[in-house]
């Protein structure tokens, strides 16, 4: 099991009230699943996805990482699990202007004390991993927003994380650029990945093998998807 949450909880401190936008969820994922995160704005998916990707802590519950109790974590020991566990991918990419396609790709290793030739080399199959071997040199603006995309999602998969988590990753594509960008989360899903998909649209989750959703910060339903 990759992934285990028990009576997660997030509560907010809104002036004098208390919002719960987490109320208790419970999840178990396995390694290799590809799971699309589901829900209407105010869900909880996002908090939720903060969770899971380690950028917060519950107010309430416990979460298994990968072994890691990360939900007892301070911020210093969270950081260190998530540099190491998690890939993201964002829906505006968050690439470096200046910065080459190889130089985005091999950010995440800078402060590593990986040698700089190692690093290359690491990017090099990352890109090679997302097809992008011909664009290794160009800048984000002289790529297309798939291409900055693959470029992304090669960062993600730079350390090797236990899971790559999406947050809309096609949401700032046309309809055939996402299509392509799905295509290639399915490829790396079967070369045995763990994909957390987040996203409010399900023509996009119904990529995914299963499916999570939440309302009013529980979960509402979780399937399998048969296909």
């Amino acid at each position: 099991m990759i992934i285990k949450t028990q009576g997660l909880k997030k509560i907010y401190q809104m002036g004098g009230e208390q919002v719960k936008a987490l109320d208790g969820v419970d999840i178990e994922l396995e390694r290799g699943e590809y799971v699309a995160i589901m829900g209407p704005s105010g869900s909880g998916k996002s908090t939720l996805m903060n969770l899971l990707g380690c950028l917060d802590t519950p107010s309430e519950g416990e979460y298994w990482l990968n072994g890691h109790a990360v939900s007892t974590l301070n911020d210093d020991e969270l950081a260190q699990v998530r540099n190491k566990e998690v890939g993201f991918v964002f829906q505006s990419f968050h690439l470096l202007p200046r910065y080459s396609a190889l130089d985005n790709v091999q950010l995440p290793l800078v402060y590593s004390n990986i040698a700089r030739e190692e690093r290359l080399e690491r990017a090099m199959r990352a890109l090679e991993q997302v097809d992008l071997t011909d664009r290794i040199h160009h800048r984000p603006n002289e790529l297309s927003g798939g291409q900055r995309q693959r470029v992304a999602i090669a960062r993600a998969l730079i350390n090797q994380p236990s899971i790559l988590l999406a947050d809309e990753p096609t949401g700032n594509l046309d309809s055939t650029t996402g299509r392509e960008i799905l295509n290639l989360f399915e490829h790396l899903h079967t070369a045995g990945h763990t994909i957390i998909l987040v996203t409010h649209d399900l023509e996009v989750a119904s990529h995914a093998n299963r499916i999570i959703r939440l309302r009013d910060g529980r979960v509402e339903l979780d399937r399998t998807v048969t296909i």
